[in-house]
């Protein structure tokens, strides 16, 4: 499976997700795994890290744990990703 098809998954469940639960990364991996057998954690875990270095996710920090969530259009401008 190519990485942007790996991308797109998490992007789709991270949208599905939002405004229900706080996602930690290891949270989002299991999914995606769990969802496509011939995928292995790292290479998961790769697309899902370059998403964040791109500015497609992003981390937060809250009550002592992080989470991964998609950014606002705001964080996005502040950030000049748009």
């Amino acid at each position: 499976m190519e990485q942007a098809e790996i991308q797109e998954q998490i992007y789709a469940y991270m949208q599905k997700m939002k405004g229900k639960k706080k996602l930690k990364e290891k949270d989002v991996i299991k999914k995606i795994v769990a969802d496509n057998e011939e995928l292995d954690k790292d290479t998961v875990k790769k697309a899902l890290r370059e998403m964040i270095n791109v500015g497609k996710l992003m981390y937060s920090y809250g009550g002592g744990a992080s989470s991964v969530e998609i950014p606002s259009e705001e964080y996005l401008k502040e950030k000049g990703l748009i």
